[in-house]
C-alpha cells in the first residue's frame, strides 16, 4: 500500500481546515483530482510549443491544478495565482520554496493575495483557469466574476472552470425562496454565457464528487 508523502498529508490536512471554516469561498468538497486536473488543463497541454503564454489560474486552494499546470509551463511562460485564502496562500508560497517542480518555476509565477474584482494586469491572458465555487456565491458576485474572466482573457483564448455535476438543478429542486432565486440567476447566467462562448465540457467521474469542466474561448476581435 502506498503511503502519503509528508506534504500530501499536509496539504490535504490544510485543505480540510479551510473547507470547515470557509465553506462558502473553498467550496469544493476535497482536493481536485489528478483527472479534474487534466482536464482543467485541455487546452494549454495542447498549445503551439515555442510561443510564450500568459496563464491565470483563479483559486488556486493548495496547488492541485497548479501542480498540473507547472509540468505543462514553458521556459518563457508567465503564471499567476489569484488566491483570497491567506492560509492557502502560505501553503502555495511553502510549496514553491520546496517542491522541485514549484522551485524551478517559481522565477516565472507570481502569487496575488486579492479578491478577482480587484485584480489588473498590464496584459491579458491567454489561458484562465478557475477553480472558484460559483454557486456558492452571490448571483450578482457570480455575474462579476464571469464579466471578469473575459475582460483578463485574450482574444481566442481560453477560460476553464469546473462545477459539480447536478448542483444547481438539485438546489433548484430542493429549495425555495431567496435561495431558489439565487441559484435560477445563476444557471442563468452561466447557461447564457455557455451558449455563447462554450467550446467543450468535459466530464470528470473520478472526482469527489464527479464534475463537468467547462471550456469558452473568448470572442475574437
Amino acid at each position: 500500500m502506498n503511503t502519503p508523502m509528508p506534504g500530501h498529508v499536509s496539504n490535504y490536512l490544510t485543505f480540510f481546515s479551510q473547507f470547515r471554516k470557509r465553506f462558502e469561498t473553498t467550496g469544493a468538497i476535497a482536493p481536485s483530482s489528478g483527472f479534474l486536473a487534466a482536464a482543467m488543463t485541455r487546452f494549454l497541454a495542447v498549445r503551439p510549443p515555442g510561443q510564450p503564454v500568459r496563464v491565470l489560474e483563479i483559486g488556486p486552494g493548495t496547488g492541485p491544478v497548479t501542480n498540473r499546470i507547472l509540468q505543462l509551463l514553458q521556459p518563457s511562460d508567465e503564471l499567476h495565482l489569484v488566491e483570497l485564502n491567506p492560509e492557502f496562500v502560505s501553503l502555495l508560497k511553502q510549496r514553491f520554496d520546496s517542491e522541485l517542480d514549484w522551485i524551478k518555476c517559481r522565477h516565472q509565477s507570481t502569487i496575488h493575495q486579492i479578491p478577482l474584482q480587484e485584480f489588473s494586469s498590464s496584459s491579458q491572458f491567454d489561458f484562465i483557469i478557475s477553480g472558484l465555487p460559483l454557486n456558492n456565491f452571490p448571483a450578482a458576485l457570480v455575474d462579476e466574476l464571469v464579466t471578469a474572466y473575459f475582460h483578463l482573457l485574450k482574444p481566442g483564448g481560453v477560460l476553464s472552470y469546473f462545477e459539480y455535476m447536478y448542483v444547481r438543478p438539485l438546489r433548484k429542486c430542493l429549495t425555495r425562496g431567496s435561495e431558489y432565486q439565487r441559484i435560477s440567476q445563476i444557471d442563468e447566467r452561466l447557461a447564457q454565457q455557455c451558449r455563447e462562448t462554450r467550446i467543450q465540457r468535459d466530464h470528470v467521474w473520478i472526482n469527489i464528487p464527479p464534475a463537468w469542466v467547462q471550456h469558452h474561448r473568448a470572442p475574437a476581435g
